[in-house]
């Protein structure tokens, strides 16, 4: 793919760190567009920062999504101690603001979605978050650009990153010795870090039919380790 151009979103978060990462390693990816609250911290020639406080109107930065190839969302927050309106209006209700105006402007990119193990695409389950990111996928899905949702469990960060969200952090550091053994005993529920971030990329590249990727799913691709 020629003068690829990918667009990341919450890049300052585990998973987006390891994305951007493995984005700008990747020298089949020519430029990075980053949009956040907070810069990344980096330098690199491919990268190219937008900063701003509304999350909820993109509509300004239709010329800077347009032409991109393809859109990895990892923004995301916990559903913990937040209404179902809150957490609808940070999950879902921002995830389709960029959405919407990525797919005005290259109704042919790839959007990733980064969703969760058990998320609900009935929409009426018990779960609140489960109902919500269900929602988000759905909707996506329905959509004229080339939408994917991913559904990672358990992932083991490597590279030195960890979760920003302070429950998560501590999960992964009482349960993250147990990695080989769920790796055995539960593939579809666990995944590294660069294993997420490499599937991703190879989504972009490869299109697949199915469009609800778990773990075992993106790891089957080619050009992603399994070991």
């Amino acid at each position: 793919m020629p003068k690829v151009k990918i667009i990341v979103f919450g890049a300052t978060g585990m998973i987006g760190q390891a994305v951007l990462a493995q984005c700008l390693g990747d020298q089949r990816i020519d430029s990075v567009l980053v949009v956040g609250r907070t810069s990344v911290g980096r330098q690199d020639d491919k990268l190219r920062e937008i900063l701003r406080d509304d999350f909820f109107d993109f509509a300004d930065c239709a010329d800077d999504f347009a032409g991109a190839d393809a859109c990895l969302f990892c923004l995301g927050v916990s559903s913990v101690r937040k209404s179902e309106a809150d957490y609808r209006r940070v999950t879902k209700d921002i995830t389709l603001a960029a959405a919407d105006v990525m797919a005005g402007v290259a109704p042919e990119m790839v959007f990733i979605y980064i969703s969760g193990m058990g998320t609900d695409s009935t929409e009426h389950g018990r779960l609140m978050w489960a109902r919500v990111k269900g929602e988000t996928e759905n909707a996506l899905l329905a959509m004229p650009f080339h939408a994917y949702a991913v559904r990672p469990g358990f992932i083991q960060a490597v590279g030195g990153l960890q979760s920003r969200t302070r429950l998560y952090a501590v999960a992964y550091r009482l349960i993250g010795w147990l990695y080989p053994v769920l790796r055995r005993v539960a593939p579809r529920q666990v995944i590294r870090s660069d294993e997420l971030a490499k599937g991703m990329i190879e989504v972009v590249r490869q299109r697949p039919a199915k469009r609800v990727l778990d773990s075992v799913d993106l790891r089957g691709l080619p050009g992603v380790s399994a070991s």
